[in-house]
């Protein structure tokens, strides 16, 4: 690690940080299993790659240093976190009224990678995590700061990745073994869990000095 410029005191608290960050449940994962479970895994891994794109988005926004955009202001995270907080109520509401089901993948609105990277992007767990926690890992003595902004970055990448692959997988394989108005009652759960994922973003702190 030293040779990467990484302080590997680091990398365990690192990764278990990273690994309870993912777990938390939150608009990412209560999307993930709602989508795979109406669509199937594979509309999953598509929403999955949507959210991996708006990770990178952030992480390219800590790397670049681009430290007067509007997230680093309390208003624009706030504004981002209502914004959110719309997107998954109204995610819920169509899942009420029978969406998402089977959706043409030549309908934007209706893409399952389109609607992973609008509930990433409008999730201020992931925003917070790149402008206020991610710094905390870095040790400008171990090396150069760019480099390590990349390593941790695509490190929580990675992890994410594991994780809401999981959580497509499982969602799928537990909605495949139900009976239809089993089916039915669990997307509804589901349902009911992004509600609490909206009212969570809604009670939770933004700061950016905090972690999520």
């Amino acid at each position: 690690m030293r040779v990467l410029g990484i302080d590997p005191a680091v990398l365990p608290a690192f990764v278990l940080a990273m690994a309870l960050v993912e777990l938390t449940p939150g608009p990412n994962l209560a999307y993930l299993a709602l989508l795979s479970a109406s669509r199937g895994w594979r509309a999953g891994l598509r929403a999955v790659a949507g959210i991996t794109v708006g990770l990178s988005a952030y992480l390219l926004i800590t790397l670049f240093g681009l430290t007067r955009t509007p997230l680093h202001s309390p208003e624009g995270l706030n504004l981002l976190r209502w914004a959110g907080i719309a997107y998954l109520l109204w995610l819920a509401w169509e899942t009420v009224r029978g969406s998402p089901g089977p959706a043409p993948d030549s309908d934007a609105l209706h893409s399952p990678f389109v609607r992973g990277l609008i509930s990433n992007l409008l999730n201020p767990k992931a925003a917070i995590f790149y402008l206020a926690l991610l710094p905390g890992f870095i040790r400008p003595a171990a090396g150069p700061v760019g480099r390590q902004i990349l390593f941790f970055g695509v490190g929580h990448i990675l992890i994410s990745i594991i994780i809401h692959s999981a959580a497509v997988f499982g969602a799928a394989g537990v909605a495949s073994r139900l009976a239809p108005r089993g089916a039915l009652i669990f997307r509804g759960a589901l349902a009911v869990g992004l509600v609490a994922a909206a009212l969570w973003l809604s009670a939770i702190p933004l700061s950016m000095g905090a972690a999520t």
